[in-house]
């Protein structure tokens, strides 16, 4: 896959970042429009640059803390069309989005794609109720009393 020019790939981190910034002050409307203006930066075909992987999980991240949980499966899914199957963070917020929607099967699924490829520890800072889900459902590694 082709570069991005430096020019676009600048301009893309740097609204990423801004949005990251609105974000963690709880900012998601004005978060989303930095992301969005950063997706609107990407070529066409905006799903083969690796940097759609990461805008449109910041984009599905926004929209799941702002509690839109179908705009943010959305997000994720162009997120795993760009490359991020197998990516942890991708599949934990799947799961959560799952969860939030009522899809406990695929909830499950996703969860426990997020727990094997980083262990318990991607679901510590996220509500409990995650990975007691799991709990509920996977049987510890062997030589474990707990997952």
């Amino acid at each position: 896959m082709a570069e991005l020019p430096v020019h676009i790939h600048d301009r893309i981190t740097s609204l990423c970042a801004e949005g990251d910034d609105l974000a963690s002050r709880s900012k998601y409307g004005e978060a989303l429009r930095h992301y969005q203006a950063a997706w609107d930066l990407l070529p066409e075909p905006r799903l083969e640059w690796d940097a759609a992987v990461w805008i449109q999980t910041a984009i599905a991240d926004a929209h799941f803390l702002a509690g839109e949980f179908s705009r943010a499966l959305d997000a994720l899914k162009a997120a795993l069309l760009s490359g991020g199957l197998g990516n942890p963070f991708v599949h934990l917020r799947r799961g959560q989005c799952l969860f939030e929607t009522g899809d406990r099967d695929g909830a499950v699924q996703e969860l426990t794609r997020a727990y094997m490829g980083a262990g318990r520890e991607i679901f510590e800072p996220e509500n409990p109720k995650y990975f007691e889900t799991l709990r509920g459902v996977l049987k510890p590694p062997v030589g474990q009393d707990d997952l």
